[in-house]
Parts: C-alpha cells; sequence; structure tokens
C-alpha cells in the first residue's frame, strides 16, 4: 500500500511517499501526480522517501515518467530523504538526490 501526500509551495510541488511503489502502486504516481504536473505545468518537484520502503521496476518507472513530465515544462525534480537499500535500486535514474526538502530546494536553485 502507498500513501502519497502532496503539498505545493512557493512553486514546488513536494511529494511525500510511504509504503511500497511497486507495479500495484505506481498508478498514483502515473494517473495523479504526471497529470497534475502537465495540467498545472509545474516546473519543480521534490520527491521525499523518507517514509518509501521498497521499490521495484515499474515503481522506478513511474519516477521516470515524472521526469520526463518535469522536464516538458523545463523544469527540475529532486529526491530527498532516500535510504541506502532505494539509493542503490535507482541509481541508474540519474536523479539529483539531496538530504533533505531544504537542501533539495537548493539543488533546485528557484
Amino acid at each position: 500500500m502507498l500513501k502519497v501526500d502532496m503539498e505545493y509551495e512557493k512553486g514546488i510541488l513536494y511529494v511525500r511517499l510511504n509504503g511500497v511503489l511497486n507495479r500495484k502502486a505506481t498508478y498514483k504516481i502515473n494517473n495523479y501526480i504526471v497529470p497534475i504536473v502537465l495540467k498545472h505545468k509545474i516546473k519543480y518537484l521534490v520527491f521525499n522517501l523518507l517514509e518509501l520502503k521498497d521499490i521495484d521496476e515499474a515503481g522506478m518507472d513511474s519516477l521516470l515518467n515524472t521526469k520526463c513530465a518535469i522536464r516538458t515544462n523545463k523544469g527540475k525534480i529532486c529526491l530527498c530523504e532516500v535510504s541506502d537499500i532505494i539509493r542503490k535500486k535507482i541509481k541508474r535514474l540519474r536523479l539529483s538526490v539531496a538530504s533533505n526538502e531544504l537542501a533539495a530546494n537548493r539543488l533546485i536553485n528557484i
């Protein structure tokens, strides 16, 4: 079960994930977050993965879908509070990683 908490503040969409991002849960990213990003032309997104327990290939693909949507808007995406286990799995995605949301804001640099 994946819980998604979203907050939009000062031009940045914060998405906090809690649970497991697997094939069954990717619809929450692909069908809710990506359309919001495209509809509202959101340029900056921060995924907080502090409470993310696990991720599979489909989950990583959904993060890449979000990255593509942000690129469409000529923006930046950043992950923060990534555990070592998740970090090893998502290394090939080449996404910016910050220690926390404040550091992610600086990395996005808006």
